[in-house]
């Protein structure tokens, strides 16, 4: 059976073009130009919305509060400036990622696959049988928990994916380029820099400082690595 994504935005012309890229590659594709027609076409349950955040009736992030008030569908916010992005993961809001405009259609494609590849919170915990486990902070992809010594973190799916990819090799620069392939996908076609906002909402979650990191290190030029060593938590 064909993925159904919804398409929401206010502009015919972009769910027109997304309609037929996503059609071309099998998916089924709903329609809505307003934060009501949208709720209203939950009834059909999408596996994915693509939600603008700039409608003519609600706000794309309140049509978002009340998608999250009673379901856990997937949802890409699409927003038409860039430095939004960094309010908007900030403020942990529940989506699944974020798209600036002018986008491609085949990165909106790409990303489209990328999330739905990813396991629903309230999924059937995937059996792992690796538990990372370091000073003060365990990993546990298969109930994708992350407990530290303050309690259990909480961290959205991509900032959690974004974890486990840094944790998984201990003392290992990994650059901007080669996180987005791990996490986000091979076919990203975002700004780099999105890397950069989910950090730092990692950093927040884990009680990381900044200016004196103890879990996430900053390699100047570069990109990041995780600074803890193995070993019983």
């Amino acid at each position: 059976m064909a993925r159904r994504v919804l398409v929401v935005d206010d502009e015919a012309q972009i769910r027109s073009i997304l309609k037929a890229y996503l059609a071309a590659e099998g998916f089924s594709v709903d329609e809505a130009s307003t934060g009501a027609d949208a709720l209203n076409a939950l009834r059909a349950k999408p596996d994915i919305v693509l939600l603008d955040v700039g409608l003519p009736d609600l706000t794309g992030l309140e049509v978002l509060a009340k998608i999250r008030a009673t379901s856990d569908v997937y949802v890409i916010l699409v927003t038409a400036r860039a430095e939004e992005v960094d309010k908007l993961v900030g403020l942990s809001v529940g989506a699944d990622d974020y798209i600036t405009k002018p986008f491609s259609p085949r990165e909106v494609v790409a990303r489209v696959r990328t999330v739905l590849r990813r396991a629903r919170p309230d999924a059937p915990p995937v059996p792992v049988d690796d538990v990372f486990r370091f000073p003060g902070l365990t990993i546990d992809p298969g109930s994708r928990e992350v407990t530290t010594e303050a309690g259990t973190a909480e961290l959205s799916a991509l900032d959690f994916d974004l974890l486990v990819a840094l944790a998984s090799s201990p003392g290992r620069v990994f650059s901007r380029s080669q996180l987005l392939e791990k996490v986000w996908g091979y076919d990203f076609y975002g700004d780099e820099r999105i890397v950069d906002v989910h950090i730092k909402a990692m950093r927040a979650a884990l009680g990381d400082d900044a200016s004196a990191p103890r879990v996430i290190g900053t390699v100047r030029g570069v990109g990041y690595k995780f600074l803890l060593k193995p070993g019983d938590s």
